[in-house]
């Protein structure tokens, strides 16, 4: 990505990127689609209200593996390729120890938590079954994440593709057998998920092994701590502000659950939808922060300002056509996770799409809000998207908290637009002060002592 049109180049990325994402989508609301189908509203509730708490366990190892794929990236921008090696041993030594503890403490608190959260006695044990499943699927988690991260951060992001979709087929197939034919309950979305995400990082391994600079030698193993910290020092905070948005999140799950199953399920159905409203811009911004990176450690800053130039062009024209299209198929769409028998169908459907309609309103702002965090994670600056994250809560806890009062449930919906607001404000302005800091070359330091 260090020469040529940088429009064809993030869009190259970011199309495959982004069909990689939509098949991930896809899966996660068939999933929906099946146990609503087939369970009941009060299923799919149980499923719908673990987003949080899932995005809240499983975003860890995300965010560190994005913070490997950094480093990575900026490795092979600028062509040092002994310590690509070693970024990619001494990647998988840190993800040992730390996966291990984050099993252990996510199984322990999930209980306490939901508790904390007032789930409603009709979920509250769905809802941790479901959880423990997918808990259980960590290490699965790590391995998926740090495998296509290392082929993003190489500029590969087909096969990443060719895993997802082949992931999707197998989701799909399960969840229908499990939950349907076999009986499993909400259980079988879980296992068939998690068989999914299996079948998806082995696909990402086949790849790695095949790409002689991702293949590390005996002494590549050996531990580093200064290579170990610098790469703590970029994933930490990635990872640290995903637990810091969650935290937000939870809260505002549990003033939504305030309100009632009713809300609480028509509001959580709507939030099923929130990811494929998202994708546009977290793809885009994937490619933003990839090609950020590269370039960066090519020192070559002007191409960094001019594919973030670009990025915020193009993410801000799909985030006014995915609003459009929420707003002409937002009802429809969600009626299908909905049994038309159901006593609540139609407060249920009412709910989710006046919760829809305010998410098209804050679209522009969340797409920006991921160009411009990934660009500044490219630079190696990933301590102000972590600050971003805290915005993020406060905003979010702030509004959920206050504006209830006085709008009722349409301060709840207007939580989540707050957030993005907020942080994409301090993002944007964060990114500037950053590029401004370089004048032409790139301070990437010495890639050969980690």
């Amino acid at each position: 990505m260090t020469a040529g049109s940088p429009v064809r180049l993030i869009l190259g990325f970011a199309v495959p990127v982004l069909a990689g994402n939509l098949l991930q989508q896809l899966y996660n609301l068939i999933d929906s689609l099946i146990i609503g189908r087939l369970l009941g509203v009060t299923a799919l509730a149980a499923v719908s209200a673990s987003g949080w708490l899932d995005w809240a366990v499983l975003s860890i190892p995300m965010g560190l593996a994005q913070g490997y794929a950094i480093h990575a990236a900026q490795c092979y921008g600028g062509r040092h390729y002994a310590a690509l090696k070693r970024t990619a041993a001494q990647s998988y030594l840190l993800s040992i120890g730390l996966t291990v503890a984050l099993e252990i403490a996510s199984q322990l608190l999930l209980r306490p938590v939901l508790i904390w959260m007032r789930s409603p006695e009709e979920t509250i044990l769905l809802t941790e079954r479901y959880l423990r499943i997918i808990y259980a699927g960590l290490p699965v988690v790590m391995c998926l994440n740090i495998f296509s991260g290392f082929l993003h951060a190489l500029g590969n992001s087909k096969t990443p593709l060719l895993a997802l979709a082949c992931a999707s087929s197998v989701n799909i197939g399960l969840d229908w057998l499990f939950v349907g034919p076999l009986g499993l309950g909400t259980n079988g979305g879980a296992y068939a998920t998690v068989i999914a995400q299996a079948v998806s990082a082995a696909i990402c391994l086949a790849a790695v092994l095949k790409i002689p600079e991702l293949r590390p030698q005996r002494g590549d193993y050996r531990p580093d701590t200064g290579m170990m910290k610098k790469l703590m020092k970029l994933g930490f905070p990635i990872a640290f502000q995903n637990l810091i948005i969650s935290l937000g999140g939870l809260v505002l799950q549990g003033v939504v659950n305030g309100f009632g199953f009713i809300f609480m399920a028509g509001y959580n159905a709507a939030s099923r939808l929130q990811g494929l409203v998202e994708i546009s811009g977290a793809s885009l911004g994937n490619a933003a922060g990839t090609f950020t990176g590269q370039n960066y450690g090519a020192g070559k800053m002007d191409r960094v300002r001019l594919g973030l130039r670009r990025s915020a062009q193009i993410c801000t024209l799909l985030a006014l056509a995915v609003g459009t299209v929420i707003l002409l198929l937002g009802k429809p769409v969600l009626s299908m996770f909905i049994r038309a028998d159901a006593d609540v169908a139609g407060q249920v459907l009412q709910i989710g799409y006046d919760f829809l309609r305010v998410m098209a309103a804050g679209l522009p702002m969340l797409y920006l809000l991921f160009v411009y965090r990934s660009t500044l994670q490219g630079l190696g600056n990933t301590v102000t998207p972590m600050l971003s994250g805290f915005v993020e809560l406060a905003m979010r806890i702030g509004t959920a908290l206050l504006l209830p009062k006085l709008l009722g449930v349409w301060g709840v919906y207007l939580a989540e637009i707050a957030a993005w607001i907020g942080a994409g404000a301090f993002l944007i302005a964060g990114c500037y002060r950053q590029l401004n800091r370089h004048n032409g070359v790139s301070q990437v330091s010495s890639f050969t002592n980690g």
